[in-house]
């Protein structure tokens, strides 16, 4: 999180053709994560805009990614979708701070939006709201965009309170495959307050508890990832 005062840059893009050009709110102080990806997300207030880069470098000062979205986090753009066949700092073209679990939400009591995951391989095509593929001619792998619910039927109770949260999240509104990487692999925002035993138990639920979704009603329109809210769709959101 910057405001005003932190510094955009320019950035060179691999991938300039699917990029947003930026400037962005880059530099040595920002966060990059770990592994091959290294994704670099940061919300400056001050635009109330999310950025997002792939494979983000700073380079002693002649930043560097792969790629970069821009993403307006209110007004009337706030639900508009990246152009069709566009990438983001995520191979399906959305973004990644919006599937990540926060401590404080879960802590709150409410998830109230889908969850990121990766899989092992993907077809060459992608579901709305996707926006971009990178997979194979395999049809036996899910397209990017595909959304995966937790089955009505799948007993909760015995999992911790904050276990609940998530799994409740899990069955309202899914997890939508948004990148290549390991099988049902999701992430939480970087936060200390985590514990072991919190990502254990979410580790124990089989991927037979869940069932792809049919999202095609739930779309408001082209470019839009608004959702109409109805049958087969989640719920408004309600609190705890």
């Amino acid at each position: 999180m910057v405001g005003a005062g932190h510094a955009k840059v320019s950035v060179h893009f691999t991938y300039a053709s699917e990029s947003d050009p930026g400037p962005y709110p880059f530099g040595p102080d920002i966060p990059i994560e770990s592994g091959s990806d290294r994704h670099a997300l940061v919300i400056d207030r001050s635009d109330c805009r999310l950025y997002e880069l792939f494979a983000a470098r700073w380079n002693g000062g002649i930043p560097t990614a792969g790629s970069g979205a821009i993403f307006p986090l209110g007004g009337p753009k706030a639900n508009r979708l990246r152009p069709a066949g566009w990438t983001s700092a995520d191979a399906a073209g959305l973004p990644i701070f919006a599937g990540l679990l926060r401590y404080d939400e879960v802590k709150a009591g409410f998830v109230d939006h889908a969850i990121r995951m990766t899989v092992g391989c993907t077809h060459d095509s992608y579901l709305w709201p996707a926006r971009h593929a990178a997979g194979t001619s395999d049809r036996r792998c899910p397209p990017m965009g595909a959304r995966f619910r937790l089955r009505a039927s799948f007993a909760i109770g015995r999992f911790r309170p904050s276990v609940r949260v998530v799994l409740r999240a899990m069955k309202r509104y899914g997890l939508v495959v948004a990148d290549n990487g390991s099988d049902w692999y999701f992430q939480g925002a970087v936060d200390p307050r985590w514990t072991y035993r919190f990502v254990d138990q979410l580790k124990r639920i089989p991927a037979s508890a869940f069932a792809a979704v049919d999202e095609r009603t739930c779309r408001v329109a082209r470019g839009s990832a608004a959702f109409a809210y109805g049958p087969g769709c989640p719920a408004p959101p309600s609190g705890p």
